[in-house]
């Protein structure tokens, strides 16, 4: 408060001393009055003076401006009033301030707020008025607009410490979400605003504005507005996403999760017809594709990155957005955006990549994009952002990607060379831009060839069969040797330090093409003469990279030439240069300005071409290579001798683990087709099953029959009971019929029984399939089979005996078929005299029909029994095949799973020497002094897990069979 009656103080008097009185006089009003349209119609003449004479109305009204918040809530008039004048106070309007004290306006402003957050119920009361659910809709509208500008001046002011007294507060960030849902477009474009400067570097309420449905309402807004085409309100949502997405991954990963970035694709349907690009338009895209950038930046956690690049390609922007790449039309600062957010969508991620491959430009004939992009890269015309851009999507490309690197240095060999004709390729845009006379096209196109060899040691073999025709009638030269000659014509810096770049990348961790460099013997006399020269410090950057171009030379030496071995290239450079000498200009590339400020971020971004020196792999290599060099040079030949030793050791190591893997991915694949085997064999065994299923259902079906025919006898039998002499039936009694019957019905229930062993035997050959084919199958299992024959050989011979005892059935039936033909015909006879007696007769007959239709289908039945019982021996003498089959796949399964485990016993034994040798090595480098990497250790840890898993495997087998 004494600052800003200081303030005030400096101010000249004269007019303003009246208008002093009278706020004075307004603010006793306001205090004192008991009318509620006296204290109304102060604030609103507060409210007036309050941007005119902001400093005085602060000073003598705030303390009652906030009172009347606290008193008068149920009038809607004089709390608008208020609140109005309290923004009015705090708010830094530029427009007002114009020809005034910018900074003491600003300086106003902090001290305002900082006398109004003082007191934090100041806040939560400005909360509870922005709620207003018990207000009508004009009260609301009234309070809630000026309440969310003042919250929203509060938050520019004092941003951290608003945002901390709004966290603490009760359902504070929940309140002010509401904002999003009001009907009223005003509060809900402001309440946006609001919130921008509520989230702004607070991963605390980002989270909790998240997680209230941010996303979903913000989305929304931006669809009703029309997507890009929208307004500034669509600007202002994006910005909003901006700041809950960028740098918070639980955020990002929400976002994700909810099915989001699909929402993202009808953003860049753009339409063939771009001439009507408006300002607005443009910045809404530019910030829409700011905003999938920061989905898949190279800063956030790689398996964030990575889920959030597929998730693009499944859905369909990815392809969206190469259609914007491709189109005609496309303002350039979209242009080269959209390449920005292209590259980063693909890098890394495979999937992505090949689709990029596959694009092409809508030309004719077509050419694939990234043709058409290098054509702008190595094109000195083209905005130098583009240029920039192209680089990046170039290097994301390759990023991780070994089969594109392969194709792109495939275009600059001989056979693919011959047969693209006439068409442009990557390789020949790339080796144009090398040797072309703009200097930036030679720096682009060495570091974009560089990234086709970045961490991949075929492609730089490969890349040493490439010629290049020179002058006519001159034989050709190759590639490596092209760039060292442009190298000591004295060329541009930016030139220079690209192809030492380029050179850098492919000699490092590949001896092959270290043994062609040195076999021009012009190449090392150049570059200690370079580095042994005192030249002027635009010139100590080139030297540093020479030095480590030289350095890479020694440390990936093979000694394959014996005029440039490790040893005589010491000695050189310690009688031309010096060791410290040499060691000094290596270490000008790390203090270079400019070598931190590209190590920081994988993306090209630099103010103007000049700073164009440094790429980002780049200063990875440097920072991996330095140390090692600089110990390199100061090694003696005998620790050299003893290195080679053990690096040799090392590679043996290496091929005998390689060999292991391999042997290990075999019986993985073996172990597939075995599973595989299972499979088919479980299948087989459910279509049997389901056979049985059905005959017995049949069966039972046939039994639920003949029990209904039986039924109907019996009944029939009771009403003729009395006609004792027809139901002899010459001799032939009741009783035996009924024989026959329960005979049937014991060969029926016997049939059940071998039914149901049917079914248990064919489980037991389901359960020896499995065991069969398990490594670690028991040697109980031959037993197993033995038994299971066993019960097969009885089950057989009882169906044998089943067939005796139908057959014999079947010749009983005859006889009873005969016997009652023979009573049939006797009947007639017997009474022939007397009427009643052929009315009886007649009876007798539909008998005696009715018995015969009987007998007639038992037979069928006994037939279909037989057949069913004839099936089933055939079902079993198929399952007998089968075991025996099984048994013989068991008996091989089991001398490789022998052999198997003697020679992984003897690869164990092997290793665990190698290991042994490695560790006495090891403990000689460091000896010696020589520091062992972490990788190598955490290589052998490895190994020797995977050696004590396999143990472990082999001791789970010896269990199983014993």
């Amino acid at each position: 408060m004494n600052f800003l009656r200081g303030v005030m103080g400096g101010q000249s008097a004269g007019p303003q001393h009246t208008e002093a009185e009278t706020i004075q006089k307004l603010c006793d009003r306001v205090a004192s009055s008991t009318l509620l349209d006296d204290r109304r119609n102060a604030v609103r003449a507060l409210k007036s003076l309050s941007k005119k004479y902001r400093l005085e109305v602060g000073i003598q009204a705030m303390e009652h401006l906030i009172h009347v918040l606290q008193t008068d809530r149920s009038d809607s008039e004089i709390i608008g009033y208020a609140l109005d004048t309290l923004y009015n106070i705090i708010s830094n309007d530029e427009e007002e301030e114009v020809g005034k004290f910018p900074s003491r306006s600003e300086d106003l402003g902090s001290q305002f707020t900082e006398i109004f957050i003082k007191q934090q119920e100041n806040v939560t009361l400005l909360l509870s008025l922005l709620e207003g659910k018990w207000r009508t809709s004009e009260f609301d509208f009234h309070v809630r607009w000026p309440g969310v500008k003042l919250l929203t001046s509060l938050l520019k002011q004092l941003g951290p410490q608003v945002q901390q007294i709004i966290l603490v507060s009760p359902m504070g960030v929940s309140r002010l979400m509401d904002l999003l849902a009001d009907s009223r477009e005003v509060i809900r474009n402001d309440g946006v605003l609001l919130l921008q400067a509520l989230t702004r570097s607070n991963g605390a309420i980002q989270k909790i504005v998240a997680f209230e449905n941010a996303f979903e309402r913000l989305l929304d807004i931006i669809t009703e507005e029309g997507n890009s085409d929208g307004g500034i309100v669509v600007e202002d949502c994006l910005i909003l996403l901006q700041n809950l997405l960028k740098n918070n991954n639980s955020n990002q990963n929400f976002f994700k999760e909810g099915s989001y970035i699909q929402r993202m694709k009808p953003w860049f349907e753009v339409g063939d017809e771009n001439s009507g690009w408006s300002a607005q338009k443009v910045t809404n895209l530019h910030l829409m594709l700011q905003l999938v950038r920061v989905l898949v930046s190279p800063t956030n956690p790689p398996g964030a990155t990575s889920s959030c690049q597929k998730a693009m390609f499944q859905c369909g922007l990815l392809q969206q957005l190469c259609t914007i790449l491709m189109a005609t039309g496309v303002p350039a600062d979209i242009l080269t955006e959209t390449i920005n957010t292209v590259s980063e969508v693909i890098r890394g991620c495979q999937v992505n990549q090949d689709y990029f491959a596959s694009v092409n430009a809508p030309s004719n004939p077509p050419r694939p994009a990234i043709v058409v992009l290098l054509m702008s890269m190595v094109n000195e015309r083209q905005p130098f952002v583009l240029r920039c851009a192209v680089l990046y999507c170039f290097q994301c490309f390759l990023y991780k990607n070994q089969k594109g690197q392969g194709e792109i240095v495939s275009t600059l060999l001989p056979s693919t060379i011959d047969a693209m004709g006439n068409s442009v390729s990557a390789g020949q845009l790339l080796c144009g831009g090398l040797f072309s006379t703009d200097s930036l096209s030679n720096w682009c196109a060495a570091v974009a060839l560089a990234h086709a060899l970045q961490e991949n040691a075929t492609q730089k073999e490969q890349l040493l069969r490439v010629q290049l025709a020179t002058n006519i009638g001159n034989p050709p030269v190759s590639l490596l040797q092209q760039c060292t000659n442009i190298l000591s014509q004295g060329s541009k810096i930016q030139t220079r330090v690209g192809l030492l770049m380029l050179l850098c990348t492919w000699l490092s961790n590949c001896p092959i093409a270290v043994t062609h460099f040195l076999h021009n013997s012009a190449n090392v006399p150049f570059l200690t003469g370079q580095i042994a020269e005192n030249l002027g410090e635009e010139e100590q950057l080139v030297q540093g990279l020479c030095a480590l171009l030289l350095g890479i030379s020694i440390y990936f030496n093979d000694n394959s030439l014996e005029s440039y071995m490790k040893e005589k290239l010491k000695q050189l450079i310690e009688k031309r240069i010096g060791k410290e000498n040499f060691i000094e200009k290596l270490g000008f590339i790390s203090k270079h300005e400019l070598y931190s400020r590209a190590s920081q971020k994988p993306q090209p971004n630099f103010p103007s071409p000049e700073y164009m020196i440094f790429d980002h792999e780049f200063t990875k290599l440097v920072k991996e290579l330095e140390g090692v060099i600089t110990k390199a040079i100061y090694k003696s030949s005998e620790e050299d001798k003893k290195e080679e030793e053990v690096k040799k050791t090392l590679e043996q190591h290496d091929s005998i683990v390689t060999h292991y893997k391999n042997m290990i991915r075999e019986q993985d694949l073996q172990l597939e087709e075995l599973k595989q085997q299972v499979s088919t064999l479980k299948c087989q065994n459910e279509q049997l099953q389901t056979a049985v299923t059905q005959q017995v259902s049949q069966i039972q079906q046939h039994k639920d029959q003949y029990n209904l025919l039986k039924v109907q006898l019996g009944k029939e039998n009771q009403h003729h009971g009395s006609q004792s002499d027809g139901a002899q039936m010459n001799g032939i009694q009741p009783e035996e019929i009924g024989r026959l019957r329960e005979e049937i019905e014991e060969l029926k229930s016997k049939q059940e029984l071998l039914q149901s062993q049917l079914a248990e035997k064919d489980s037991l050959i389901e359960n020896l399939v499995s065991e069969c084919l398990k490594p670690s199958a028991s040697a109980g299992d031959s037993e197993k089979v033995a038994e299971l024959k066993e019960e097969l050989a009885t089950l057989k011979s009882q169906l044998n005996s089943q067939s005796v005892e139908i057959t014999k059935l079947q010749t009983e039936k005859q006889e009873l078929l005969q016997k009652t033909e023979a009573f049939a015909k006797s009947v007639p006879v017997q009474g022939e005299g007397e009427t009643p007696a052929a009315a009886n007769s007649t009876d007798v007959e539909g008998r005696l029909s009715a018995l015969l239709q009987e007998t007639k289908e038992l037979k069928n039945e006994i037939k279909a029994l037989s057949e069913e019982r004839t099936a089933i021996k055939e079902q079993l003498d198929s399952s007998n095949s089968t075991i025996a089959i099984l048994q013989n796949e068991k008996d091989k399964l089991e001398l490789e799973i022998t052999d198997s485990k003697k020679e992984q016993d003897d690869l164990l034994v092997l290793l665990a020497d190698q290991d042994q040798k490695i560790l006495s090595l090891k403990n000689k480098l460091k000896d010696l002094g020589h520091p062992v990497e972490e990788e190598d250790e955490l290589e052998s840890g490895d190994q020797e897990d995977e050696d004590d898993e396999t143990e472990d495997g082999g001791k789970d087998q010896d269990q199983g069979y014993l």
